[in-house]
């Protein structure tokens, strides 16, 4: 399910209502506990949060055009998406995550590379989801990106 915006607040806007309240608290976690030199746009049909050209000129190595993306939030059929490209490329910040997510949560965690699926609303770890947020800086997760992602 990809909702068609051209901002957040549109995006929002067509959120079903069953998960819209824990969606803008989400979002409200991030943008009050992300580094920073971050910024929020749409990027791939999501709410974005991204290393701004004017930080990173080369951007991002798929589609050189784009800001560096970093994490995103969406809004999927079944589930919010929380995608964080740190806990799939720094190993520790992954285990430190899933322990503690494993000590918050009274589900199980269900997670891919990056993607986080955030299934009950009334078990969305905000405490921790802000704390992992405020681990990477801009300067970091470009450091990051570079030894592990950049094309040599």
């Amino acid at each position: 399910m990809q909702i068609k915006a051209d901002n957040p607040e549109e995006y929002i806007s067509n959120i079903p209502e069953e998960r819209k309240e824990a969606f803008i608290k989400l979002r409200n976690v991030v943008l009050d506990n992300i580094p920073k030199g971050f910024e929020e746009c749409m990027n791939y049909g999501m709410i974005g949060y991204v290393v701004p050209k004017n930080i990173y000129p080369n951007g991002y190595h798929v589609s050189p055009e784009l800001p560096l993306p970093f994490a995103n939030l969406a809004s999927q059929k079944n589930f919010i998406g929380f995608y964080h490209m740190g806990i799939y490329a720094n190993p520790k910040l992954h285990k430190w995550f899933t322990e503690e997510y494993a000590k918050r949560c009274k589900y199980k965690l269900d997670m891919g590379k990056s993607c986080v699926r955030l299934k009950k609303m009334d078990d969305i770890p905000f405490d921790l989801i802000g704390e992992l947020m405020q681990k990477i800086s801009v300067d970091d997760w470009i450091t990051t990106y570079e030894k592990n992602y950049k094309k040599k």
